[in-house]
């Protein structure tokens, strides 16, 4: 979708929307709208349920006396709660609303909100964000699509008093934005598409951006002792690799250490020998959504030009069933030379990790490293399909990614860690077993992580297994991949590391 910023005008073809704050006070833009066309906005208010609640549109039709097409009135709600989250939310109502119309174009006149947290350009910019984040759609499968079922709508200037100081607010969320598209395409593909060899080739393209990529094949990763990693591999035919991808927008810091992020990244997972239930296996095809966020971030950060050094580590396998395939009751040694009975192949996340976290330490000290994985369904019966877990062993950490994921729309909930689940996993004839039982499972996978994490290193793992897949349309995501992690994780680094 092409964005563009303007001058407010009211003399535009194509739909315009205008904003009405909660209780049915009309925008200046509205106001003016509304006299001419002859009260048709006031009229249409009143025999509809419309008040302008935060995000509610009504659409009037063929107006009289201007140009446009349509006019949309798209709710602004309470003006102390528009922050950039519900500006965001406004942009995204505006597509979700026009979806099913045959205008090519929008027009929206972001009027400045009184008693805003907002500035006016910032509301511009963030309505904009909002807009292109829900355009998103993944059809590149549909060859027999009628062109009546695709959207019409293809381009969106937003209109401000301040229109520079907009575009210029605008230009990094976009940026952004292209992340979070590349997420999502990653994490829609199917697993005859993308698997380890292929995920790695689309980490390779992020040398156009100035990433320097290390691609790690079996063979290098038996040297280095990843025995972990490659016992999840080692029943399919596809190939596992580990890849890192290294940015160094900062290179004359004081602390050159980078910032590192580490993803799961099971292309596909059917469980292995401890083989899931038939029943919706289709949806394993993301079980490599921590991959995919990191490999969105660096794509982000590079092209946004963060002033940052940062690495995103991804370990890339899949499980698979066949005659070479790991069994429950074999033993592994990680690369940390610690060992792990396997009870259950199943939880191979965290197999995958142990070794991707180890070496990532191991080659690029990081100052700080946070992990994502669709790690466990134990997660979803804690906290549904809104939160992300997050797990730290450092307050200050936690605390920061609790702020840029409220800040973004993007919330974690704090989990706890302690002894008392390490028990859970004891071994009786090697240093830990993959699975605590059911009861706290998110906990005891996450205490098997934090073994793996060297000593003064900050470190954070989120379990992204319910918010990686949207099963509904939402304010900003419409229904499929979300790349929840990529806007979070980007605003922790502006926020804290650049």
């Amino acid at each position: 979708m092409r964005i563009s910023f303007a001058k407010p005008a009211l003399d535009r073809t194509g739909a315009l929307c205008v904003f009405v704050a909660e209780g049915g006070a009309l925008s200046p833009a509205a106001e003016r709208l509304d006299k001419a066309t002859g009260g048709a906005i006031g009229r249409a208010m009143a025999s509809s349920r419309f008040k302008g609640a935060h995000a509610a549109t009504l659409t009037v039709l063929s107006p009289a006396s201007v140009k446009a097409s349509r006019i949309v009135l798209v709710g602004t709600g309470k003006p102390a709660a528009l922050d950039a989250v519900a500006a965001q939310g406004l942009g995204g109502a505006i597509v979700a609303a026009l979806g099913a119309s045959a205008d090519p174009s929008a027009n929206i006149v972001a009027d400045a909100v009184r008693d805003t947290p907002l500035k006016a350009a910032d509301l511009a910019a963030n309505v904009a964000l909002g807009a292109v984040l829900r355009s998103y759609r993944f059809d590149k499968y549909r060859t027999r699509e009628k062109s009546d079922d695709k959207p019409a709508l293809k381009a969106v200037t937003v209109m401000t008093r301040d229109d520079a100081a907009a575009r210029a607010a605008y230009g990094p969320m976009g940026k952004v934005a292209e992340g979070v598209f590349m997420t999502r395409d990653l994490v829609s593909e199917p697993a005859n598409v993308i698997f380890p060899v292929s995920l790695a080739a689309k980490c390779r393209t992020l040398t156009k951006l100035g990433v320097k990529v290390q691609v790690l094949d079996e063979k290098q990763m038996a040297k280095l002792g990843m025995g972990s990693l490659l016992g999840v591999a080692q029943g399919s035919a596809q190939k596992p690799r580990l890849v890192a991808m290294r940015w160094d927008g900062a290179p004359k810091a004081k602390n050159r250490r980078p910032v590192a992020f580490i993803g799961k990244g099971v292309t596909f997972d059917t469980g292995g020998i401890s083989i899931k239930p038939a029943a919706n296996m289709e949806d394993m095809k993301w079980d490599m959504g921590g991959a995919g966020v990191v490999i969105g971030l660096m794509r982000a950060l590079a092209a946004r030009k963060a002033k940052v050094n940062a690495v995103g580590v991804v370990g890339l396998v899949e499980n698979m069933p066949s005659s070479n395939a790991q069994r429950p009751g074999d033993v592994v040694t990680t690369m940390s030379g610690q060992t792990i009975e396997v009870i259950n192949t199943d939880a191979e996340g965290r197999l995958v990790l142990a070794d991707a976290m180890w070496w990532a330490q191991e080659r690029f000290k990081p100052k700080a490293m946070i992990d994502l994985a669709t790690l466990t369904g134990a997660i979803i019966i804690a906290l549904g399909y809104h939160h992300a877990g997050l797990f730290a062993n450092d307050d200050a950490l936690a605390d920061r990614l609790i702020a840029a994921g409220k800040a973004v729309g993007e919330p974690l909930w704090r989990m706890p860690l302690g002894p008392d689940y390490d028990r859970q996993v004891r071994s009786d004839i090697a240093d830990m077993k993959n699975v605590g039982g059911r009861d706290g499972g998110s906990i005891t996978a996450a205490q098997i992580l934090q073994r793996f994490v060297q000593d003064g290193v900050a470190w954070a793992h989120l379990d992204i297994a319910g918010v990686t897949w949207a099963t509904r349309d939402l304010p900003v995501v419409p229904k499929g991949g979300t790349a929840f992690g990529v806007r979070l994780l980007d605003r922790l680094v502006a926020d804290n590391y650049e």
